[in-house]
């Protein structure tokens, strides 16, 4: 690997039992190098996350709801002691995906001890035999669940959801303003491009190049190789620039794309390849200096130890819903950490995923400079008393009060109905 990408990731960090899972089919190596590499990242893997000794007595799951309000999907937790946490789900997917959560999950859950967090998401991959399901149709669901548990126990011990998971170290998370204006021409994108960064002032932003998983095809043709001098042109060299390929090209394609990158000065490359060619991303990350990001579709833990391991990617990304929750996640970021890697997860939902992503960085140690931003929710009804949850000049202030920091009005919630199975 290139040293001057070695130092950009060094320079890009902030701070300096495993679950079991159905392990994807990808090459394995076997050299003692890797082999003391894969011994490490166990190890991390398997320490525990969530911190169970901030509470001594057990918290009993008495009812674990899942409500339903048109298309916006909450889930409720309560204790037989009376404590409550509440999430909101990503409302896109789960609209396929509740039965999922009434069926496979949701049972499982009732009459359990809620301080076994940990155990308990293992089990429950078992459980049913769920573990067939891996993928956005069983971590969905199941980060929502995890996303209401940890509320539940911050608002016990009126801690924030990063204090739960870790310590809260970064209490303002710049953001990196991300678009898709793919379909349009290069010159249309620019301008929309330029109007998303001029409403939050970001220092940094994410554009898209190729088609998305389109076999290197371009939307529309000509576009990619015109925006990418346009984009380093409009913005100068002091803004942070990241390109987005969702697995657009082969790798031949993937590394001419990556040099032209490289020519702007760009600073990562993200899924080069489709996100499950693990060969093909290493071959990217080999020929290039621009740092490789992935990890967005990524569902195995076990996959993100190869990939980490065997130095494919640079910039690690978890999405929190789309890996299961904070928790897997934070494993992650930690096993990232131990070879010099940044983490900048993925965000998803179109409710308050944003808002889960922060308190997650909150508590990560080797968070990179920038985070992925969408917009604001602007339909869900709530109150925050220790943060404007609005951009400041491209920083976003984390809410410090109890769980996820906000109070959902009340009103709203009981427009929701319970979801039967």
């Amino acid at each position: 690997m290139a040293t001057n990408r070695r130092q950009f990731i060094k320079k890009s960090v902030l701070g300096t039992a495993a679950v079991p899972l159905m392990i994807n089919h990808i090459p394995s190596e076997t050299s003692p190098e890797i082999e003391e590499r894969y011994k490490k990242l166990d190890e991390i893997a398997s320490k525990p996350v969530f911190k169970q000794e901030l509470f001594s007595d057990p918290v009993i799951i008495a009812s674990l709801e899942l409500l339903r309000y048109e298309d916006s999907f909450l889930c409720r937790v309560r204790s037989k002691d009376g404590a409550e946490g509440i999430s909101v789900s990503n409302n896109d997917q789960m609209k396929s995906l509740y039965p999922v959560f009434v069926h496979r999950l949701q049972p499982y859950f009732i009459g359990k001890d809620a301080r076994k967090l940990e155990k308990l998401l293992d089990e429950v991959y078992v459980y049913q035999s769920n573990y067939k399901l891996q993928g956005l149709a069983l971590w969905i669901p199941l980060a929502t669940i995890e996303f209401a548990i940890l509320d539940l126990f911050g608002r016990m011990s009126s801690k924030p959801i990063g204090d739960l998971i870790g310590s809260v170290k970064n209490r303002e998370i710049a953001v990196y303003q991300a678009n898709n204006y793919r379909g349009k021409t290069a010159e249309e994108s620019i301008v929309r491009i330029k109007k998303n960064v001029e409403e939050t002032q970001a220092k940094a932003l994410k554009f898209k190049v190729g088609g998305r998983m389109s076999n290197n095809a371009d939307d529309p043709p000509g576009r990619t190789e015109k925006l990418i001098p346009l984009i380093r042109k409009t913005f100068g060299d002091k803004m942070v620039v990241y390109a987005d390929s969702n697995g657009s090209y082969d790798a031949k394609e993937a590394i001419r794309i990556g040099k032209l990158l490289e020519e702007y000065r760009f600073d990562f490359y993200e899924e080069p390849t489709p996100f499950d060619w693990y060969e093909e991303t290493r071959q990217v990350a080999d020929a290039l200096t621009i740092p490789i990001a992935g990890g967005e579709q990524e569902p195995s833990l076990h996959s993100f130890r190869w990939l980490i391991a065997n130095d494919a990617l640079q910039i690690i990304q978890p999405d929190i819903f789309y890996f299961g929750g904070m928790i897997r996640s934070m494993k992650v970021a930690r096993m990232a950490e131990a070879f010099g890697k940044a983490c900048t997860p993925h965000i998803s939902g179109n409710g308050i995923g944003y808002l889960y992503m922060m308190h997650f960085v909150s508590a990560v140690s080797n968070a990179g400079p920038f985070h992925e931003f969408k917009g604001f929710n602007k339909e869900l009804p709530y109150e925050c008393k220790t943060s404007k949850l609005d951009s400041d000049g491209g920083v976003v202030t984390v809410p410090s009060g109890p769980g996820l920091g906000i109070e959902i009005d009340p009103d709203y919630i009981s427009k929701h109905k319970i979801v039967k199975a």
